[in-house]
């Protein structure tokens, strides 16, 4: 039951810590906030792939065969390529996102089950070990931060309060608990799926790291932005190694 409650709260800390930090910067001058947002998403780049690849995949090959673990690992890429093609897991930013004069609904949607799953991976990574949970958690905080600045940017540009747009996003975040409780229901059930499903965490974090982050930061001339971007990534990295 301790596990649970472990497994609950950093589902909380993963899905609503980005959005704390985001409703900060968002007090900032925009000329500072376009400066700092992809710094955090640098720095987002380098959690997620510390995770996913020092941290997931290598106790997901403990409990699995290589040739179960990479074809459940391709099959998860394909599989969130196919729904940010439905506008069901995407990443947007402040100044670059695509969908910023589309509707308000699929992308609330579309945050929500992704903070379910979000909140589905922490408790998966938890059940298997304390130390995988937190380490998860924090990626997935960190990587909710340009999430929802630009969950914010969309809102407000659709008319939208700032304190309606801040309690939608939060309505949002707390899906993270219900994920959480959905995968100890599940896990319990059949637990064999564990060690497949952080192979799908493994992919989702991958694919939101190399597909959606580090595209835009390929954006503009290569100068001295583009080593912060490279001692941030790096940052990234090294904090999950830290955890």
């Amino acid at each position: 039951m301790s596990t649970f409650f472990v497994a609950l709260g950093l589902s909380l800390v993963g899905g609503l810590g980005g959005l704390l930090v985001a409703s900060g910067v968002l007090l900032i001058s925009d000329a500072t906030r376009s400066k700092l947002v992809p710094w955090l998403v640098s720095y987002a780049v380098g959690a997620l792939l510390g995770v996913s690849m020092l941290a997931l995949l290598p106790t997901t090959l403990e409990q699995l065969p290589a040739t179960r673990v990479f074809p459940t690992l391709l099959l998860g890429i394909l599989l969130f390529f196919v729904l940010e093609k439905l506008v069901l897991w995407r990443h947007c930013h402040v100044h670059d996102c695509e969908v910023h004069d589309g509707s308000v609904v699929p992308v609330l949607v579309g945050d929500t089950i992704h903070n379910f799953v979000d909140g589905a991976v922490i408790a998966a990574a938890v059940i298997t070990s304390v130390p995988l949970g937190i380490s998860t958690a924090f990626a997935v905080a960190v990587h909710e931060i340009p999430q929802e600045l630009g969950d914010f940017a969309i809102l407000l540009h659709a008319g939208y309060s700032r304190g309606r747009a801040l309690l939608l996003n939060v309505l949002s975040a707390v899906a993270s608990a219900a994920g959480a409780v959905a995968a100890f229901v599940a896990f319990d059930v059949i637990p064999r799926m564990l060690p497949y499903f952080l192979a799908l965490a493994a992919a989702s974090f991958l694919y939101v790291a190399m597909a959606d982050l580090i595209p835009g930061l390929h954006r503009g001339r290569t100068d001295a932005g583009s080593l912060r971007q490279i001692l941030l990534i790096a940052a990234g990295v090294g904090t999950v190694l830290a955890l």
